[in-house]
């Protein structure tokens, strides 16, 4: 005790001969440093775990929209194993029919998705099968779990892991990584019912593809297991096959959906878990804690770096500034603190030494600057407001939906079912393509598809009135575009065209890459427009005579200049007697973030 007072009685001595100016930059300093490592504490603190939370956010985001996509994946498989069972197999008599045919188109309509196709009795015998029937010697159907759980279970459809096709032989002796659907079917002999098992085998790239895809670059990996927890797909499955890679995908089958923490091969992990509607599958997403404590890591090592700088430079401007800040910088410090609370409307104290002056008119410029930049970012979001609240006005236009159901009631009424269906169908993809699932930016495939649909409706309405030719370069196709900006413009060719015209209406869809840019036309034969004409329709004035789809012409303009800027958007070229061609200037934005 007696040596701390000593000690204690001689830095006041110290301190006593020290100056003021001193005095105030060792106070300020230490202060300073203080409240910085507190502060960095505290902040490294609440970094890592937001950045921890952000992580498994993304992934549970990501998962969500994976297992959405797989719920759509497999609903496609039962619509497909459902239309070959309800407009195929059910259609015929088997004691006097052959389905080989149908079955055989049914196929080549969807062969993109499907490897194989095969109907078979209760008993195992093969009644057809597409594209091809020739099984292999020694095969039985009957000892397969396919075919198992497909009699024990008969009331709904039954998905199997992925596994090689081994049925049929093939003459280029490849070997299919399938997923197979099977379901029990009834089959109809002279009229008496009997039992038999449907084979839908699906490609199982399409699984890959949807991973792959989406995953990407994304924190951790992700699997996809059985209800049984028997793998689907993994991102290392030719490693765990092999022994050199372990999963803790059986235990994984028992998780319940959401984000939980489990102990595996000695490693702490986050395991993110969302079950896929219906089959029974799970999604499995795995973030091993060493991932966090690389990136925990670098913010480390980021705060450390920031706070040693930052203590040099309290320690030299506090030493070498001390002695004229005090008055001044408290003037200064009120007027940075109502601008911290919000307030732009201040007056900023300029004044004291030539520094804190040269400070004080900084921040007056930049308050001055916030304003103008706050000014303009409400403008900016008020037109990005604007244009979103067009687009989605744009989706539906009443009275092409009213015209449209009229149609369909009438051909109903008239027995003219399949057109009816095809409208339907046609109208159902229309409204599906509008949607998007809420992305106002799609490829330019799907932009082109709903004008397809689009025109396909208005072809029946108008009982082929028009022709529609079509020239799109492939490549273009994977473009990425903002939705709706075709069928406002074929839509005004129909109505201020070929309303006019006596069943030789045309009109050109023409897409093509030009350097670095996208261009798509849209022509028709009609009347055309005198030039003054021409040149007022991307005006204000135009658009509100405008009898479109409430989007317009000019709408389309504004919002393809808002999105890419000035250089791009529309132009229009007419001639009368001779038609009017529509141009539509897109930069050359890939999916893939790349170039064709």
């Amino acid at each position: 005790m007696k040596h701390v007072r000593s000690l204690f009685h001689h830095l006041r001595r110290y301190y006593r001969r020290k100056s003021i100016q001193f005095m105030i930059a060792m106070a300020f300093s230490l202060v300073a440093i203080l409240c910085m490592v507190v502060m960095s504490v505290l902040l490294y603190g609440q970094f890592t775990e937001s950045l921890r939370q952000t992580i498994l956010q993304e992934n549970r985001q990501l998962v969500n929209q994976v297992a959405l996509n797989i719920n759509n994946y497999t609903t496609g498989m039962r619509g497909i194993s459902n239309a070959i069972y309800y407009n195929v197999i059910k259609k015929y008599d088997l004691a006097e029919q052959s389905l080989s045919r149908d079955m055989s188109l049914f196929y080549e309509a969807n062969t993109g998705s499907l490897v194989s196709v095969a109907l078979y009795t209760q008993d195992g015998a093969l009644v057809a099968a597409a594209p091809n029937a020739n099984v292999k010697p020694g095969v039985d159907v009957r000892g397969q779990d396919w075919f198992i759980r497909a009699n024990s279970v008969i009331e709904n459809p039954h998905f199997s892991t992925p596994h090689v096709q081994n049925l049929f032989v093939e003459s280029s002796a490849r070997h299919h990584y399938v997923i197979s659907l099977s379901r029990m079917v009834e089959l109809n002999y002279g009229g008496a019912a009997s039992r038999g098992v449907l084979l839908v085998d699906m490609n199982y790239s399409g699984i890959e593809m949807i991973f792959r895809q989406m995953v990407g670059d994304a924190t951790g990996y992700v699997y996809l297991i059985d209800k049984n927890g028997e793998i689907i797909y993994h991102p290392k499955q030719k490693l765990i096959y092999s022994g050199l890679f372990e999963e803790n995908n059986l235990a994984a089958a028992a998780y319940k959906d959401g984000i939980l923490s489990e102990t595996f091969s000695g490693a702490e992990r986050q395991v993110i878990v969302k079950s896929v509607s219906y089959t029974g599958w799970k999604i499995i997403s795995v973030i091993p804690n060493s991932e966090f404590s690389i990136s925990f890591q670098q913010i480390r090592n980021l705060m450390v770096t920031v706070v040693g700088l930052s203590i040099f430079l309290i320690i030299a401007v506090n030493s070498l500034v001390s002695s004229r800040i005090a008055g001044p910088i408290k003037k200064l410090d009120k007027s940075v603190r109502e601008l911290e609370e919000g307030s732009l409307d201040l007056d900023v104290y300029i004044g004291g030494p030539h520094e804190i002056e040269h400070l004080g008119r900084t921040i007056k410029k930049t308050v001055t600057r916030m304003r103008e930049l706050m000014d303009d970012i409400v403008q900016e979001q008020e037109r990005l407001r604007k244009s979103e609240f067009d687009a989605l006005q744009a989706q539906i236009n009443p009275h092409f939906l009213y015209n449209t159901l009229d149609s369909i009631v009438w051909m109903i009424e008239s027995d003219r079912q399949r057109e009816a269906i095809s409208m339907v169908t046609a109208l159902a993809n229309l409204f599906r393509i509008a949607l998007s699932r809420g992305s106002n930016i799609i490829p330019l495939r799907t932009e082109l598809q709903y004008a397809q649909h689009y025109l396909h409706i208005q072809n029946i309405r108008y009982r082929n009135k028009f022709t529609v030719t079509y020239d799109i370069q492939p490549e273009i196709e994977d473009c990425l575009t903002i939705k709706l900006i075709i069928q406002p413009i074929l839509e005004n060719a129909i109505y201020h065209a070929m309303e006019m015209m006596d069943g030789d209406g045309q009109i050109t869809i023409r897409g093509y890459m030009q350097g670095e840019d996208v261009f798509i036309e849209v022509s028709d034969n009609g009347l055309g427009m005198p030039p003054e004409l021409t040149r007022s329709l991307l005006t204000e004035e135009f658009h509100k005579i405008s009898k479109g789809s409430g989007i317009g012409l000019k709408n389309v303009h504004q919002r393809l200049c808002l999105y890419y800027g000035e250089a791009y958007g529309l132009t229009i070229e007419s001639e009368l007697d001779v038609g009017t061609t529509v141009h539509i200037h897109l930069p050359a934005i890939w999916e893939t973030g790349g170039t064709p």
